[in-house]
């Protein structure tokens, strides 16, 4: 379900009626802040150059009107397209603007007078002579084509001594030129619609009524950038007046309204005799004239309806609680809810969650508290008493019923209760399941709280009985493997995929290099405006914003190569916006307009294109390399799952991914046991029995290492120790394989290191420590044990810091990651040594 156009009946006791209305908007419209443009006369003048409402050509001084996509006319875009061809690198628009030469009216021109008789129109703009007139020069020129002067001839001429009037068609005043009574556009749109009523003056009246028939319903005559109101509804009228004033002042990007769209949404209300916009069908939810019509009236919605009129209306507008949710209408129908009282009870939820400090910023909740409601309202109109319009007779068997059913059509796959928008019936899953039982429960257990349940008589158990949906578990994408990293890595792919699935060059490959290199999410990416690189202390740094977690403009370092590839964007982007707007945009606007613009409903060019768009081609070209599904999220899970292999902590990985907390890093990290055992394994500091306890042996921050030294290390730490209790023996004849020569004697020994995998064994440790000096008898026993310890002590808190620096501390303490195998082969050699067994059957006996 979404939200979508509700009706606006004229006359309701709980609403405003049409002349209420009418008075409001006429109130409104005479007001000193309407724009005189819209005021006064039936039909409205718009100027070519107007901010919203423009029409004329970009080209200077040319009379004809722009089309629908460009800012040019169509002679003039076709001509652009081949300038455009000859140089697709180095045209401009301003260039082209500069040699176009302007082109003149064909039609639709104000109507002109013929220049011999006052009260007839010219037939031509170029000879300005009525049809009579200019038959007979017509006539002249064709039969002495040599001696014929059109100034002598018009000086001889006498005008007709009458008119025609004005045109007989109801909603056009232009003059007539002939007998018929209808004006040159009339005449046309006559005779190609089979001269209706033909038979008029030969069979007298059933001719004339099929000719004013036709005369009745015939659209206005086209005139150049003018509107036509005449023949509306005065109410009708009034809404379209204050419709285009409030569109022209609204600031926001909203698809543009055409002079062609304005006049067929008028043509409409004259065909369909709409007392007001709501009384049109509008159903076709793609004609653009409907789309006006839609948007009129959602702005008109809050000055129709109050608040509580909203409630008995049966739906909810969030602009009368100062809402707003992005991508979408500000009306939700709530008519589906069969029982009223069921319905006020979600109104009431969804007025407190809009009125709420934590209201959603997302439509998301609105909607899924909407289809729960719905589809319990509908089940008790089936099952229940009374429909279930009287909440006493329902009990807890209704409740269990309804929760049966619905788990019914999630196993067997049946369809929804409810109709989606489109018409087509929505299929219940156990994910739908799990949310509508859990709104459900949201929303009626408010009463229980609020005690209004009691008021309606609801019984408790009825309630109670409604199970819980739980929680959805969150998926955990995984990073990409090693084959499919190498095919969306490969050059020959990559140019696939911008010239099969970009052929507007909008920028998907830019986006999918920047997803990689960044981790970033899509629509971070996706959004990203003009200036959004720079150089801070010669380092290349990206700046977005990660609306998600409220971090704005938020700055990362990138690779050199991704800072060139957004910078040749960058350079597209600007030569798009010189082409589509014939000039270059000021330091102000380089701050909007967005580096991956879309090519629809973006005048101003700070529309991003969206992610599904990306989403989708992104889909279709992994699906031609046949190595599996992915989806571009995964490059964040497989950046995290990188950066901590190659040594970065969670709070590393929590900062540079933009988290708010490092369970939330946890999320993104699919990484093995192992991996982690050596990221830990590798922050090493000396052990108790060395000069400084505790000492980092590896300081990267003193003492940085380059990736050979750091991998050479990583490697080398296997061929140089052997594990014990407690660390890694660095004692040269143990790795070797001897015996050591302390006799074990780990605690005391300069060459143990102890690891960030052994923090838990020595905190057991200090803690038996202190254990034991708590026993002692006397207090000198106890300050000796403490100071015999005191070593060891400074040593494991040498490793925390270590530890905590690198943001590990917390793995640390969770996980005691030394390996079984890594005890195994020490336990048998000094729990059971193999010199010491004895297998003399007498010793046994003794």
């Amino acid at each position: 379900m979404r939200s979508v156009h509700r009706a606006l009946p004229a006359a309701d006791p709980h609403r405003r009626l049409g002349s209420d209305r009418l008075e409001l908007l006429e109130a409104l419209i005479n007001g000193p802040s309407f724009d005189p443009l819209f005021r006064g006369e039936d039909v409205l003048d718009i100027p070519a150059d107007h901010p919203k409402y423009g029409w004329g050509c970009a080209v200077p001084k040319c009379e004809r009107t722009r089309n629908s996509t460009e800012k040019l006319c169509c002679s003039h875009a076709q001509k652009w397209k081949l300038h455009l061809a000859q140089a697709p690198e180095t045209a401009t628009m301003a260039a082209f603007l500069t040699l176009a030469q302007p082109l003149e009216l064909k039609e639709g021109g104000a109507q002109e007078l013929c220049a011999i008789c006052p009260n007839r129109p010219a037939a031509s703009r170029t000879s300005r002579l009525c049809l009579m007139h200019a038959g007979r020069w017509g006539h002249l020129a064709r039969t002495h084509p040599d001696t014929a002067d059109l100034s002598v001839w018009m000086a001889a001429q006498e005008p007709y001594p009458h008119g025609f009037g004005t045109c007989r068609v109801s909603v056009c005043d232009l003059l007539a030129d002939g007998d018929l009574g209808l004006c040159a556009q009339h005449r046309d749109r006559h005779r190609m619609a089979g001269r209706p009523g033909s038979e008029l003056g030969t069979t007298g009246e059933p001719g004339l009524l099929a000719f004013e028939e036709w005369c009745a319903r015939e659209t206005p005559a086209y005139r150049i950038g003018q509107v036509v109101l005449t023949g509306l509804r005065p109410l009708a009228a009034a809404e379209l007046r204050w419709g285009l004033d409030a569109h022209a002042r609204d600031n926001r990007r909203l698809a543009a309204w055409t002079l062609t769209d304005l006049r067929a949404l008028t043509n409409s209300c004259r065909a369909q005799e709409a007392d007001s916009l709501s009384g049109l069908d509008l159903e076709d939810g793609r004609s653009r004239h409907h789309q006006i019509a839609r948007e009129i009236l959602s702005r008109l919605r809050p000055l129709y309806y109050t608040k509580e009129d909203s409630r008995a209306a049966g739906f909810i507008d969030t602009e009368h609680f100062g809402r707003r949710f992005p991508q979408g209408d500000t009306v939700y129908d709530l008519t589906a809810v069969q029982q009223p009282w069921l319905r006020d009870v979600l109104w009431d939820h969804l007025a407190r969650l809009l009125q709420s400090v934590d209201c959603p910023r997302s439509s998301g909740p609105v909607n899924s508290a909407r289809r729960a409601i719905s589809e319990l309202g509908t089940f008790l109109a089936v099952d229940a008493p009374r429909a279930g319009n009287d909440p006493t007779l329902l009990t807890a068997a209704h409740a269990e019923r309804f929760a049966a059913d619905q788990r019914h059509r999630a196993v067997a796959k049946l369809s929804s209760l409810i109709v989606r928008y489109n018409g087509a019936p929505a299929v219940v899953t156990a994910a739908s399941n799990r949310t509508t039982f859990n709104y459900i429960r949201k929303v009626l257990y408010e009463l229980l709280e609020r005690g209004e349940s009691d008021e309606l008589g609801l019984d408790r158990a009825f309630i109670a009985a409604l199970p819980r949906g739980g929680r959805l578990a969150p998926r955990k994408r995984r990073p990409f493997d090693d084959d499919l990293v190498r095919a969306l890595a490969n050059e020959d792919n990559l140019q696939r995929f911008a010239g099969t699935w970009d052929g507007n060059d909008r920028g998907l490959r830019d986006i999918w290099e920047t997803l990689v290199y960044t981790g970033r999410r899509g629509n971070e990416v996706v959004r990203l405006r003009y200036n959004c690189i720079s150089h801070l202390y010669g380092a290349p740094m990206l700046w977005h914003d990660q609306t998600k977690v409220g971090n704005l403009d938020e700055g990362i370092r990138i690779p050199e190569y991704l800072y060139q590839r957004l910078d040749a964007r960058r350079r597209t982007t600007l030569l798009r916006f010189e082409r589509r707007q014939g000039r270059l945009p000021t330091v102000l606007e380089q701050e909007a307009i967005a580096l991956f613009p879309s090519n629809r409903a973006n005048p101003d060019e700070t529309k991003a294109l969206s992610y599904g768009f990306f989403s989708v081609s992104f889909r279709e070209w992994v699906q031609t390399l046949d190595l599996g599904r992915a989806v571009p999220h995964q490059a964040r899970h497989t950046l995290a799952t990188k950066l901590l292999k190659a040594g970065a902590s969670l709070t590393h990985v929590k900062k540079y991914l933009g988290q708010v907390s490092e369970a939330m890093a946890e999320h993104y990290v699919d990484i093995a046991s192992t991996d982690l055992d050596d990221v830990l394994q590798r922050v090493w500091v000396s052990g108790p029995g060395a000069e400084h306890p505790g000492e980092p042996l590896f300081n990267t921050a003193l003492n940085p290492l380059s990736n050979q030294d750091a991998l050479a290390l990583a490697v080398d730490v296997g061929r140089r120790c052997t594990p014990t209790l407690g660390g890694l023996c660095t004692a040269q004849v143990v790795v070797e394989g001897g015996k050591c020569p302390r006799n074990l004697d780990c605690d005391n020994c300069d060459k143990l290191v102890m690891t960030g995998a052994d923090l838990l064994y020595w905190r057991r440790k200090r803690e038996q420590w202190h254990s034991i000096a708590e026993r002692a008898p006397d207090d000198v026993t106890a300050d000796y044990l403490h100071k015999v310890f005191e070593p060891t002590s400074r040593a494991i808190d040498g490793l925390e810091r270590a530890l905590a620096g690198l943001g590990l501390l917390d793995q640390a303490l969770a996980m005691d990651l030394r390996r079984p195998q890594d005890y195994f082969s020490h336990m048998w050699n000094t729990g059971f040594p193999v010199e010491d067994r004895n297998t003399d059957d007498e010793d046994e006996a003794a």
